[in-house]
């Protein structure tokens, strides 16, 4: 983990401190209670406020009703799927390992139930292990699986051993695959054994350049993955280096390995690994969305900084062994995981590594609020919405001092913390993860949701939704603002609403069987182009742009005659036309008149009325037009917004 970048990234939103003692409060009931009741359909609640009043608390039931809300209105369409779900928590470090196994038996059985079994728990489904030490070290001593005296090398392997491991790790990572068999584990090592580098030593420098030593370190990665394998835990994603950017680690291991080496170690490990392990898969990078400024500043005088490492890796000879790229939250935001994937489609996103981190001031309260309201939109909701197959945070659980660790972070939280009286209580990130990894299973796909909120806060409500395996929905709600916020979700012609405190976090699930039918199919605008009156400082194209958190203002009181006019590019046949203003309170328009035309310059009126609330529906069926216009036709001190225009065509 880069430490210069944690701090650079979380100066302004996470005011972090040791968190949590208040246990998880949850039933042991399934997801999907609402499944077996009988009349309208019902969604279940878990809910955690930032003030740690409700944490991971089952609320009852919320009925679906027909027709529509006049509040803010989440819309889902199961119709549109994105990325497929491999899992979600954390890293069981060295350090994390050594804290638990500490535990008398029965206390370190329940907190590992706390956090695997997907019933007693929160099932976490994704694990990052460390392949040797990192700054989460237990041991006074730095070390890899074959380390030898300086000045000794071990090309054929002869001293590799993962004995270290056996003492401590491997037992846990078995028992977790025990409480949730489900369970995906991800490899990656913070260094190659020194005698493979410049400078001979775990803590900086680089591989050396040479094909023997590429050849080398892939087998040094297979021998790793066969011994896990044959220890009881398969690997099934793998890196070849943590944070390949950052040269200067603080007194733990680290490695520069620019993206010409790493392409290199690929290209040899990708053959062996196929051979020895076809299961495991190769994920590129693992490093932040941007490349931090202090490793910018590091970079080896002559050469210049590999700003686009990620997509050096994937327009490489190496990338055909390549199924993807990792990301940590450390520095930039996580847009940069959807422009990647536009540029490379073909290749999967997972998002590996954050952890929150505290001041020296900072008081418990403080610690909770900021890392759940951070971790929340921008972790929770923020990567999922971008593409990410995995959400992983750092270490798994730690000590009451942050640790222990050897160099590195000092002011790092866990999802759990264990006190030196060996309680253990739940820290902020515990219900981050908790409200992914609970209620959306392995396998889950990522449907569409209309969301508002943005990574950097905008006050509004932001979201994220899934379809299970079992064809449950899980629907992930975060309330960006201090204030309660009432909001709709509408799935097919049926809603429901709800109102959640300031900052909180909740998860809505319904099952199959009680889904809420979805008869129409919405028409994609890609191509469309936006026209508006006034012009709103050129942003209507933020009204076909499939984004609510952005829109099309009228950036004045609203009058008669404002409009906003679409050319859909080609004569499209429609059945229904959604006007979302979004999560602009009062920002709709007061009344309005909606006209189609073929050619731009002739106009039939189709359906006109009042506004009533931040979403209208207007019935058009069996439309066909190329344009499309909304005039506002009602006066109001409000400005009028539009934050998406959708289409929709019945099934």
């Amino acid at each position: 983990m880069n430490r210069r970048a944690l701090g650079a990234a979380t100066a302004s939103a996470l005011a972090l401190s040791l968190a949590c003692t208040t246990a998880v409060h949850t039933a042991a009931a399934a997801p999907g209670h609402g499944a077996g009741h009988q009349g309208a359909p019902r969604a279940d609640v878990w809910v955690t406020t930032p003030d740690r009043a409700e944490l991971l608390h089952r609320r009852e039931p919320v009925a679906f009703h027909d027709g529509s809300s006049t509040q803010t209105t989440i819309t889902i369409d199961p119709n549109q799927a994105f990325q497929s779900m491999d899992g979600f928590g954390a890293a069981l470090t060295d350090s994390s390992a050594a804290v638990l196994a500490a535990l008398p038996a029965k206390a370190r059985d329940d907190a590992m139930r706390k956090l695997f079994d997907p019933r007693q728990g929160i099932g976490v489904s994704f694990l990052r292990q460390p392949v040797g030490s990192s700054d989460f070290t237990a041991e006074a001593e730095h070390y890899t699986y074959d380390d030898m005296p300086a000045g000794q090398s071990d090309f054929g392997l002869g001293h590799f051993s993962i004995a270290h491991d056996e003492q401590v790790v491997l037992p846990l990572l078995r028992q977790a695959r025990q409480l949730n068999p489900q369970l995906t584990v991800m490899a990656t090592p913070w260094s190659p054994p020194a005698w493979m580098k410049t400078g001979d030593s775990l803590i900086g420098g680089r591989l050396k350049d040479d094909p023997a030593v590429y050849r080398a370190y892939a087998r040094y990665l297979v021998k790793f993955v066969q011994a896990y394998a044959a220890a009881g835990v398969p690997i099934d994603y793998l890196t070849v280096q943590n944070e390949p950017q950052n040269r200067k680690p603080g007194g733990y291991p680290g490695t520069d390995l620019p993206a010409g080496q790493e392409a290199e170690v690929i290209a040899a490990l990708g053959p062996m690994l196929k051979k020895a392990s076809p299961r495991t898969r190769i994920l590129a990078y693992d490093h932040n969305w941007s490349t931090h400024p202090g490793d910018v500043g590091t970079t080896p005088p002559g050469e210049d900084p590999q700003t686009d490492y990620p997509y050096e890796i994937l327009e490489s000879d190496a990338a055909k062994w390549v199924a993807g790229t990792a990301y940590h939250c450390y520095s930039g935001d996580p847009s940069a995981q959807s422009a990647l994937h536009d540029a490379h489609p073909d290749k999967g996103v997972w998002f590996t590594e954050c952890s929150g981190s505290h001041g020296a001031t900072d008081t418990p309260e403080q610690v909770f609020r900021g890392t759940l309201t951070w971790h929340a939109r921008t972790i929770t909701v923020g990567t999922t919405r971008n593409w990410a197959k995995s959400v992983a945070n750092w270490n798994i659980a730690l000590d009451a001092t942050g640790g222990p660790h050897n160099g590195g972070c000092d002011t790092c939280t866990g999802l759990l913390t264990v006190g030196a009286d060996g309680t253990v209580s739940t820290d902020a990130e515990y219900f981050t993860i908790g409200h992914l990894s609970k209620f959306v299973k392995p396998g889950a796909v990522r449907i569409a949701s209309t969301n508002f909120g943005t990574t950097g806060w905008n006050g509004q409500i932001t979201d994220v939704a899934f379809r299970n395996p079992d064809g449950s929905t899980a629907l992930v709600v975060h309330n960006e603002n201090d204030a309660p916020r009432t909001f709709a979700v509408a799935v097919g012609e049926q809603t429901f609403e709800y109102t959640l405190p300031g900052g909180a976090l909740a998860t809505f699930t319904w099952p199959k069987s009680g889904s809420p039918k979805t008869p129409k199919r919405e028409i994609p605008l890609t191509g469309a182009k936006a026209t508006a009156q006034p012009a709103g400082d050129g942003t209507a194209a933020l009204a076909v742009d499939a984004d609510a958190s952005t829109r099309w203002s009228s950036g004045a009181a609203q009058q008669p005659g404002q409009y906003l006019q679409v050319d859909l590019g080609r004569t499209t046949r429609f059945d229904e036309v959604a006007l979302d203003s979004g999560d602009n309170l009062g920002d709709y328009a007061r009344g309005w008149q909606l006209s189609a035309s073929d050619d731009g310059t002739t106009w039939r009126d189709l359906r006109s009325g009042t506004g009533a609330g931040q979403l209208t529906t207007v019935a058009v069926p069996g439309t066909r037009a190329r344009y499309l216009r909304v005039t506002g036709t009602g006066t109001a001190g409000a400005w009028w917004s539009l934050a998406d225009i959708r289409l929709y065509r019945s099934h």
